[in-house]
């Protein structure tokens, strides 16, 4: 049965075929030749499809017309034996992220080496300034850098189990905690007792780190934070959730950090 289906129903219908599929946003785009913002704001339900794309996409896909439209169409069916690869590779790339402690620790004590004297590093500053580098990480490069896990909160991202980490690394001899003021506020900094193991980051890690160093770490906590609340995976989750790697997809300008090229096709 046919049924009327809203701009984002379609969006999600086929955002989920392509996940299942294996296909980043990028690779899908290219394929029925339209620009990957242009794919991401049809995934968003922003933008419309006419006749010619959504047969392009159904070939690439690999679904029925008839039943894409259908009320009772599922992406739950088996994928086809051509794709089975890729699925599986897709389905490991927007897992939960795994926190990998050697690595976060090493991030932590780089970001503080370059920073920790800068007097408006504090604790929000240092948080923002890691949520940052994971994410614009995950955008480039569509892999994890520290594995940590965000969560939108009133105050900002959040990574979790990250006190638990600093007071390990404290305990350890690698991080001093001091109390302080900064412009008449309370302010918790950290300095760094023991130099960052440079053997544990990838170059493109690093560079990812150094930009957002360069960014932003002279901007005030207040500063940050708002910037921070205005990038789409923190717009996109709801209070007290988990912020999804996988909305860095969604990001456009000034927040995109991935040169999509001229990706603005004339409609």
């Amino acid at each position: 049965m046919k049924t009327s289906l809203s701009q984002k129903q379609i969006g999600q219908r086929l955002a989920e075929l392509r996940k299942r599929k294996g296909l980043s946003q990028e690779d899908l785009a290219k394929s029925i030749k339209i620009s990957r913002p242009s794919l991401a704001q049809i995934e968003l339900g922003n933008r419309g499809l006419d006749v010619l794309e959504l047969q392009n996409l159904s070939k690439v896909l690999v679904f029925s017309l008839d039943d894409f439209m259908s009320a009772n169409f599922s992406v739950s069916q088996e994928p086809s034996v051509e794709f089975e690869m890729k699925s599986k590779k897709s389905e490991e790339r927007i897992s939960v992220p795994r926190l990998q402690l050697h690595k976060i620790t090493n991030v932590l004590l780089y970001i503080l080496e370059r920073c920790a004297g800068k007097p408006n590093v504090g604790e929000t500053v240092l948080y923002k300034l890691l949520y940052f580098a994971d994410f614009n990480y995950y955008e480039l490069y569509e892999d994890h850098l520290t594995g940590a896990n965000y969560r939108k909160l009133p105050f900002g991202p959040v990574p979790q189990q990250l006190d638990s980490i600093i007071i390990q690394m404290i305990d350890n001899g690698q991080l001093k905690r001091v109390k302080a003021t900064f412009q008449g506020y309370p302010q918790t900094r950290y300095l760094p007792l023991e130099k960052a193991d440079l053997t544990e980051l990838l170059a493109s890690e690093k560079e990812v780190i150094d930009r957002v160093i360069e960014q932003m770490s002279d901007w005030s906590a207040s500063s940050i934070s708002n910037y921070s609340h205005k990038d789409i995976p923190w717009l996109a989750t709801k209070e007290g959730e988990d912020i999804n790697y996988e909305l860095v997809f969604y990001r456009e300008a000034p927040f995109s950090v991935r040169n999509y090229g001229d990706e603005m096709e004339a409609r």
